[in-house]
This record gives C-alpha cells, sequence and structure tokens, in this order.
C-alpha cells in the first residue's frame, strides 16, 4: 500500500535561504529542523525533500555541490534521530547558462515533476501527503499534485503571506517546520 509523505522545501523551510548556497559551511539550519523531521519520521510519514536549484543552471553552483550539502543535511538529521529518505531537485532554469539545464522542464516548482517522481520511486500516495515550504510555488505544488499545502513563515514565507498568489490557498500558515509539522500531526490523528 502506498504511503503518505511530507515533501519539504529546502531553502527557507529547513535551512536560512542564503540564496546560491554553494558551501557546506554556509548551511544554516533552523534550530527546529532535526525535531521537526524527526517527529514526523516517527509518524510514519516519509520525509522528502523537493528543491529548485536554478544556481545549478546558472552556473553558480554544481551539482556535486549540491550532493555535498545534502549529504552535510543529512549526516545533521542523523545525529539527531532523523531521516530524509530522499532528495529530488530541479537544475533547471529557462534563463540558465549551462547546457543541458538551461531551459523550460516539467520539475520547476510548482509543476509537478519532482513529487511525480519521487511518488513513482517510493510508493507514495500525494493525495495523502503534504507539501511544506516558504513560498506560493510549494503550495502551488501541493495544487498541482492534490496534496494539502503548508506555507511557513521563515524564509521568505511572511512576505509571501503578505502577498498571496491569485488562485492559491494554503491549508495552513504556521511559524516554521515545527509548527508545520505539529499542524500536519493533527491532521493525520484526526
Amino acid at each position: 500500500m502506498s504511503r503518505p509523505a511530507v515533501f519539504l522545501d529546502r531553502d527557507g523551510t529547513m535551512i536560512e535561504d542564503s540564496g546560491y548556497l554553494s558551501r557546506v559551511e554556509d548551511i544554516a539550519p533552523f534550530p527546529w529542523m532535526v525535531d521537526a523531521v524527526r517527529a514526523l519520521n516517527r509518524a510514519g510519514l516519509v520525509v522528502v525533500v523537493v528543491t529548485n536549484q536554478s544556481g545549478i543552471a546558472r552556473g553558480m553552483v554544481t551539482e556535486d555541490q549540491m550532493f555535498r550539502i545534502h549529504a552535510r543535511i543529512d549526516e545533521l538529521l542523523k545525529s539527531g534521530g532523523a531521516e530524509v529518505t530522499a532528495y529530488y531537485h530541479c537544475p533547471h532554469h529557462p534563463d540558465g547558462i549551462v547546457a543541458p539545464f538551461a531551459g523550460v522542464c516539467d520539475c520547476r516548482k510548482p509543476a509537478p515533476g519532482l513529487v511525480d517522481r519521487a511518488a513513482a520511486d517510493l510508493d507514495l500516495d500525494v493525495t495523502r501527503s503534504y507539501v511544506i515550504g516558504d513560498k506560493w510555488i510549494d503550495v502551488a505544488l501541493a495544487r498541482a499534485v492534490g496534496a494539502k499545502g503548508v506555507l511557513v513563515r521563515t524564509g521568505y514565507g511572511a512576505g509571501e503571506e503578505k502577498s498571496p498568489a491569485p488562485g492559491v490557498t494554503a491549508d495552513a500558515v504556521v511559524d516554521n517546520l515545527a509548527a508545520a509539522a505539529s499542524w500536519i500531526l493533527r491532521q493525520s490523528h484526526s
């Protein structure tokens, strides 16, 4: 039977958004990241990171640098008993300068490609799942795949909340990933 999941945005949701993050030593996790992910894990939810990384297409970050950053995030999570099952990233951007990443794709959020791929790879039930992020594109992704969308006020979220995207409504708007995890756990128990 397919399992529900929580699809997490990375920058501004799990860690501070520092622009085009390319160095492991510049990772600044939010203090609640590990606890929130661990709570979702313990509730039996699969945790998957879905992240737009246009810096790859723009030539500002390499995929190898990004993989090292994800490995370091994994280390931080595992040291606290938490786990991300998989990371899915979109390296594309229409204004990119690095072939083959320059151009339009089906995986750049809010397009459903990253979630569709994760659902197929990991046997996930997207209709029983959640998307958490600090931008309306994350909520729009939730709508595109039939999941529930949670906007967090960290990263760009507080500004995004003040300028709602036309036709996109969050199921919840909360302060941070810890509050989002708490909201999801209440939903899954009701």
